[in-house]
């Protein structure tokens, strides 16, 4: 069961979607915001990779709570249609997931080029730019999106802004040699101004460790920049792992709305 959606682009003409929707064409009453938000991650996974991912693909999974939606569609297509698909995971959560459903799992040791990465993100601002890493996993994320044909983003209608920082107040994850996080985060305040804070661990006494075995500082922004300056002035900082900032990497982000809609983001033709 589905339901044909018209969705509203910003940068592109208007396209049709065709999203399987939960329940059927039993119209859901939320009960509260996360339930609507949880539908609207459902349709945006949904969508990408309804319009993504064809047979003898190899596909690169995100991390997050957005992606767990489009791995529960990609098992779906495998068992209906037969589709032959290899999945190559950007973190630990991502390995499970592709198990958990029984895909086919690989890495970029044998399949470093992809036809497809997606992915979730924290916030995506009207140029495509944006934030991730609030899961820990951005530099595996950011490699496997780099590997892809096509980097597609899937989101709800929360992590839509016009401009970094709108929606997004946690800031800025770089990922960082565990002996630097110090010099690093003075460097960047002294730089940049803001605040950067180390992230520390929930049910786990100290900081977050990454995948990678590395620290992970948060950077809490004061005002707009030129991203893509700011990015390349952290990455050439000693110590610095890998920035939260993808820039000039995804070629359309899908949003799942309030209303049961998925509206479709292309970059901006300049």
């Amino acid at each position: 069961h589905g339901r044909l959606i018209h969705s509203h682009i910003r940068h592109t003409s208007l396209i049709r979607v065709f999203v399987p929707l939960l329940g059927g064409r039993r119209r859901l009453s939320y009960s509260t915001w996360s339930d609507m938000a949880e539908e609207a991650k459902k349709l945006a996974g949904y969508a990408a990779v309804n319009n993504h991912v064809k047979n003898n693909y190899v596909v690169g999974v995100g991390s997050g709570s957005t992606i767990v939606y489009a791995v529960d569609r990609l098992a779906e297509r495998v068992q209906q249609e037969n589709l032959k698909i290899v999945c190559v995971p950007t973190s630990f959560q991502a390995r499970q997931l592709i198990l958990k459903h029984g895909l086919p799992l690989s890495d970029l040791d044998r399949h470093p080029e992809l036809d497809v990465a997606i992915d979730g993100a924290d916030e995506v601002d009207s140029s495509l730019t944006l934030i991730k890493g609030g899961g820990g996993c951005l530099t595996q994320e950011k490699i496997v999106a780099d590997c892809a044909r096509h980097f597609i983003v899937i989101a709800d209608y929360r992590k839509d802004s016009k401009c970094l920082g709108q929606q997004w107040k946690k800031g800025i994850p770089v990922e960082v040699i565990p002996m630097a996080y110090v010099p690093i985060g003075r460097d960047i305040t002294r730089r940049f101004g803001g605040e950067v804070v180390l992230r520390m661990g929930v049910s786990k006494a100290g900081p977050v460790v990454t995948d990678n075995s590395n620290f992970i500082l948060d950077w809490k922004f004061e005002k707009v920049h030129n991203w893509k300056e700011v990015n390349m002035a952290i990455k050439m900082i000693p110590g610095v792992v890998e920035t939260g900032l993808f820039i000039d990497m995804a070629e359309r982000v899908y949003f799942g709305m309030q209303d049961g809609t998925v509206r479709i983001r292309d970059p901006p033709i300049h």
